[in-house]
């Protein structure tokens, strides 16, 4: 444990979770209009890069998603106030983000630290206050040192360049093992449009909209009440779906900025809106997954599917009952195919269920069905299949048409060393 602390100390990386992607960090398309820096402003720990700043053009919308906890922290909810607001079409827009101290629960110098940083951001870039969005992650309950980061800027806007979107990812990582980051290129009437996001999140991970930071930039032509109308929608079954401990962070919140630099205007329910979507959904559940990927201590991905619900509420409450249960998740983590606690989780998630109709499977593995195990099951067949990585839990209730898909990760010994040792 002491080497834990010592290592965390020096700002050293964890090893990287078994469940990273393969190939590291992706090749992200350049995004017009978007300029990048990353740098060490010392906000926790020496010789670690922990901030980050985007730059975007004239003219960019920017549409977001912020958590709902009634405990959120003073950044969350100055980008709130701001997205709320009409922005001059001719004004840029600027993101600031910091790790170490997550100026949550601060009080009101926590608001001041916001107003700090953000003016400074302001003073040196050009671009509106109004316009100048923060977050901050890290620590709960410990003032933020904005000096700190007020002094990085000049250093920070000198190094402003086109798509360094690893760089960014790296400044906003805290227990995360590996930088996230997901993109895509469309075709629309002819011209390319691109879409690169970045995210950060480990632990503290539940569905409250959104889970985590998160930074989606597009070089799209579209307006802001269309584009934050898709980023809510798209949020419920990505960001919102995905769970690794279901508690959620006092600092959520998912920022996405289009500089509107290349394509087409985007009418909305044209053709190309439909393939604009489409691209935008693989990227946030590419994020998304990749957040669960990375879970504190996870050894296992597992994606729980629910159907046969009386509606799409109820499926959506028998899939998280699942994937938040302990008892689930570490039997996960033991590679012990318990189906009965799956049914327990069924039980208990306040949804329509009837024992008689209940189905389970493990994979393509049928274990229960009508009410008792299938006749069918082998619980070495259970077994073989629980000792994959990559894990699919399927429960059919068998009442109606409702269905819904979240994904999670095992609870294993190393989620506790992780967060008993947070702080030191």
């Amino acid at each position: 444990m002491r080497a834990a602390r010592v290592a965390r100390a020096a700002g050293k990386a964890a090893a990287v979770s078994p469940l990273a992607p393969a190939g590291g960090f992706p090749a992200l398309p350049d995004v017009a209009g978007v300029t990048l820096a990353a740098g060490s402003a010392g906000v926790r720990y020496r010789n670690r890069t922990d901030v980050m700043l985007a730059v975007l053009a004239p003219g960019t919308v920017m549409a977001g998603v912020t958590t709902r906890s009634a405990t959120r922290a003073a950044p969350v909810l100055d980008c709130e106030d701001k997205l709320a607001r009409p922005a001059a079409s001719d004004a840029g827009a600027a993101i600031v983000v910091n790790s170490g101290n997550a100026n949550a629960f601060t009080g009101a110098g926590g608001r001041a630290s916001v107003a700090a940083v953000t003016g400074a951001v302001a003073a040196r870039t050009g671009v509106p206050e109004a316009r100048v969005f923060s977050s901050s992650t890290g620590v709960i309950g410990e003032p933020l040192p904005h000096d700190r980061i007020v002094a990085a800027l000049d250093g920070l806007v000198a190094g402003l360049r086109p798509a360094v979107f690893a760089d960014a990812a790296r400044a906003i990582m805290t227990t995360d093992t590996f930088p996230k980051g997901a993109g895509a290129e469309v075709v629309l009437d002819g011209a390319s449009v691109r879409i690169a996001g970045i995210a950060k999140g480990s632990g503290m991970i539940a569905p409250d909209m959104g889970t985590m930071l998160v930074y989606i930039f597009t070089d799209a032509r579209i307006d802001q009440p269309q584009l934050q109308a898709m980023l809510r929608e798209l949020t419920d079954t990505s960001f919102n779906a995905i769970t690794v401990d279901s508690d959620t962070s006092t600092s959520d919140t998912l920022l996405f900025a289009a500089t509107g630099q290349a394509g087409p205007q985007i009418a909305s329910g044209s053709a190309a809106a439909e393939m604009f979507r489409a691209a935008l959904k693989d990227v946030m559940l590419d994020l998304a997954q990749q957040v669960v990927r990375d879970g504190e201590g996870a050894t296992k991905f597992l994606e729980v599917q629910v159907t046969g619900a009386a509606d799409d509420a109820d499926a959506r409450r028998v899939a998280l009952a699942i994937a938040n249960s302990p008892l689930v998740k570490t039997a996960v983590a033991g590679e012990d195919p318990n189906w009965g606690r799956v049914v327990m989780a069924v039980g208990k998630s306040g949804a329509a269920a009837d024992r008689d109709r209940l189905s389970i499977w493990f994979g393509p593995h049928i274990v229960a069905e009508n009410g008792w195990v299938s006749p069918d099951y082998r619980e070495e067949t259970g077994a073989a299949y629980m000792r994959q990585a990559e894990l699919v839990l399927r429960v059919d209730l068998g009442l109606g048409s409702g269905t819904s898909t979240v994904w999670t990760c095992d609870l294993t010994h190393d989620y506790i060393r992780i967060n008993a040792d947070y702080r030191s």
